[in-house]
């Protein structure tokens, strides 16, 4: 398990540390992409994911922590990867925190060498661009299977 730690903040790959009613709380009601998600579901999707970062108030594994924000990646670690659920919570917004975990994500040492990591966002473009993330060239060779209403 790996772990960064800046300014009173830490971010860990070990999913023991993560709080699940925290994460689960966000995404199903919060974010925009997953409204009504049922714990179970976020569960799995977190226990099948390679790599999850908890982002924490404190020192993971010295302090005592809070968690304050989250990402996960779907991946082979070979040749792709998608970058869902990113949060940081409101009230820790504007400090820098989703830079230091875009940062952490695109340099892990699991992801170099990954031949195409893809993510969606209605608003976060800016943030996603400067990390080398770009709109899709040929979106017509895409194609999606969607569930409609999935958690209802």
């Amino acid at each position: 398990m790996d772990m960064w730690i800046n300014k009173g903040f830490s971010i860990s790959t070990n999913k023991e540390y993560l709080d699940l009613t925290l994460i689960h709380n966000f995404l199903s009601q919060e974010a925009y992409w997953s409204k009504g998600i049922p714990q179970q579901i976020v569960k799995k999707a977190i226990e099948n994911s390679p790599l999850c970062y908890g982002v924490y108030k404190g020192v993971v594994g010295k302090d005592v922590i809070e968690q304050v924000g989250f990402a996960r990646v779907i991946s082979d670690l070979a040749t792709y990867a998608y970058l869902c659920d990113v949060f940081i919570l409101s009230d820790y917004r504007k400090l820098g925190l989703s830079k230091w975990l875009m940062g952490i994500i695109t340099n892990h040492s699991e992801l170099q060498g990954v031949r195409r990591c893809m993510l969606a966002t209605n608003d976060a473009h800016s943030l996603y661009n400067q990390y080398g993330f770009e709109q899709i060239v040929n979106p017509e060779l895409f194609m999606q299977k969607v569930l409609k209403n999935p958690y209802q």
